[in-house]
C-alpha cells in the first residue's frame, strides 16, 4: 500500500470557535490507482488533502491520526525530512496556480528551483524544464514568462510541469480544473492521466462527481468533515448507498435519458457546531420519510460498514450504530 491515512482529524482554531474540518477520516491509496474525493464546498476534502502532506494552513492543526507513506508517518517527520519528500516523491497541484506560483519570478526559474532543491545540477534542471514544457504542450519560450503573462490553463500546466519533474509516487491534485473551461479542463485531466500511466498514484479532489466518474478507479465521498462512503467508481455511481451520495449522483443531468435533476435541499452545517448523530440528517430525505430513524440518525453517529468488498458506507440504513 502506497498511502494509509488512519483516523485523521483536523481542527481550525478560530476566534469564533473550533471548526472541525475533518474527523475520523481513514482510507488508503494503492500504487498506480486514481482515487477522487468529492463533496460540496466545506466538506473537508481539501483539508484532508493538505493534511496528508502536513500543509494544513494556519489556524488549522492536525489533532489526531497518522499518514503512513511507504511505511513512514509523515505527520511525525521533522520539517527537513518532509522537504525531501515534498516535490520529489509527493507532488501537489493547487486549485489556483496564481497563489502557488511566485508572481515576481519567471516560471522557468520556478521549475528549475523545484529540481535544484533536490540536488539536480542547474544546467541539467534547465534542460529538463524545457522537456517538461514540451510534455505539457507549451513552447519553450514560456520559461521566460511571468505567471501573469499566462492564461489560467497555461499556469496550471506550469504547475503540473513542476509536479512531473521527478515522476512522483503520489500526485495530490486539489481541484485543479475548477476555474478552467471544459476544453482546457479536459486537457489538464489528460496530463494527469499521463502521469498515472507512468506509474504515479493520483489523489484528486473535486466537487464534480461527474468529473470523478470519468477517470477514477475509486471515489470517496465526504460530507461535513466526515468520510461517508468509499468504493470503486462503479460501486459509487451505479449503486450509491449513502443518501448524500445518491443526492450527488442525482444532481448530475443525464444527456442520454429523461431524468429529473434534483437539488440537495438546505446547506452544509456550521462545523463549529455540527449536528449530533449523522451530520447529514437535517438534509436527508430518508430521515424525513422514515419515522423509525428518529432517535437514531439524529442521536448516534454511524460507523463505516463494509456492505460489499471495498464498498464502505457510514449510514444507519446499513447497521453500524456508533457513539452517543
Amino acid at each position: 500500500m502506497l498511502l494509509e491515512v488512519k483516523n485523521l482529524g483536523v481542527y481550525y482554531y478560530t476566534l469564533s470557535g473550533v471548526v472541525r474540518g475533518a474527523e475520523n477520516v481513514s482510507f488508503s491509496v494503492k500504487e498506480g490507482e486514481w482515487i477522487t474525493f468529492v463533496g460540496e464546498s466545506g466538506s473537508g476534502k481539501s483539508t484532508v488533502a493538505h493534511a496528508v502532506i502536513n500543509l494544513v494552513p494556519s489556524p488549522g492543526k492536525v489533532v489526531t491520526g497518522e499518514v503512513i507513506f511507504q511505511g513512514k508517518n509523515l505527520l511525525a517527520m521533522k520539517p527537513e525530512e518532509l522537504r525531501r519528500i515534498r516535490g520529489k516523491e509527493i507532488s501537489m497541484v493547487f486549485q489556483d496556480p496564481m497563489t502557488s506560483l511566485d508572481p515576481l519570478r519567471k516560471v522557468g526559474d520556478q521549475i528549475i528551483e523545484a529540481m535544484t532543491v533536490h540536488g539536480v545540477d542547474e544546467d541539467e534542471a534547465r534542460k529538463r524544464a524545457k522537456e517538461l514544457l514540451e510534455k505539457v504542450n507549451l513552447p519553450a519560450d514560456r520559461l521566460d514568462y511571468y505567471p501573469h503573462q499566462l492564461s489560467g490553463g497555461q499556469r496550471q500546466r506550469i504547475s503540473i510541469a513542476i509536479a512531473m519533474a521527478f515522476n512522483p509516487k503520489l500526485l495530490i491534485a486539489d481541484e485543479p480544473t475548477t476555474a478552467l473551461d471544459v476544453i482546457v479542463q479536459d486537457a489538464i485531466m489528460d496530463l494527469i492521466d499521463e502521469m498515472k500511466a507512468e506509474g504515479t498514484s493520483i489523489y484528486f479532489v473535486t466537487h464534480d462527481i461527474s468529473l470523478a466518474a470519468e477517470r477514477s478507479d475509486r471515489i470517496a465521498v465526504m460530507y461535513a468533515g466526515k468520510l461517508v462512503e468509499i468504493g470503486t467508481t462503479e460501486q459509487i455511481i451505479e449503486n450509491p448507498l449513502h443518501p448524500y451520495t445518491r443526492a450527488l449522483v442525482e444532481s448530475v443531468p443525464d444527456l442520454w435519458k429523461e431524468s429529473e435533476v434534483r437539488a440537495i435541499p438546505g446547506y452544509p452545517p456550521d462545523l463549529r457546531n455540527p449536528p449530533s448523530g449523522c451530520r447529514f440528517h437535517p438534509r436527508c430525505a430518508v430521515f424525513r420519510e422514515k419515522g423509525e430513524l428518529r432517535g437514531l440518525c439524529d442521536v448516534k453517529e454511524p460507523e463505516p460498514v463494509e456492505v460489499e468488498p471495498g464498498h464502505l458506507v457510514a449510514c444507519h440504513l446499513y447497521g453500524g450504530a456508533g457513539n452517543e
